[in-house]
C-alpha cells in the first residue's frame, strides 16, 4: 500500500471525488476554504497540481480524509 509520504492528491482527484452532496468533485472554493482553515498553501497546491496526502490527513478533516481515500483507491486502480 502507498504511504501518505507516497501518495500525490492532485486537482483531478478533488475535481472527482464523490462529494457528500452526491454530486462529483469538491469546488475549488472549498478547496481554497480547507487550504485556508489548516495553514496550507492554496496557490502552492494549484501551482504544483495537488498535494502529498500526509499534509491533507494531518488536517483530520473529514473532507481532507475522504479526498485522500478516494484519491488512494484511484490510484491502487491504476487511474
Amino acid at each position: 500500500m502507498i504511504s501518505d509520504d507516497e501518495l500525490f492528491v492532485t486537482l483531478d482527484h478533488m475535481h472527482s471525488v464523490p462529494a457528500f452532496n452526491g454530486r462529483a468533485g469538491f469546488c475549488h472554493k472549498g478547496g481554497r476554504a480547507l487550504a485556508a482553515r489548516y495553514g496550507l498553501d492554496w496557490g502552492q497546491i494549484v501551482n504544483d497540481g495537488g498535494i502529498v496526502a500526509s499534509k491533507l490527513v494531518a488536517t483530520g478533516d473529514a473532507m481532507a480524509m475522504h479526498l485522500v481515500e478516494f484519491a488512494r483507491q484511484e490510484v491502487c486502480d491504476g487511474q
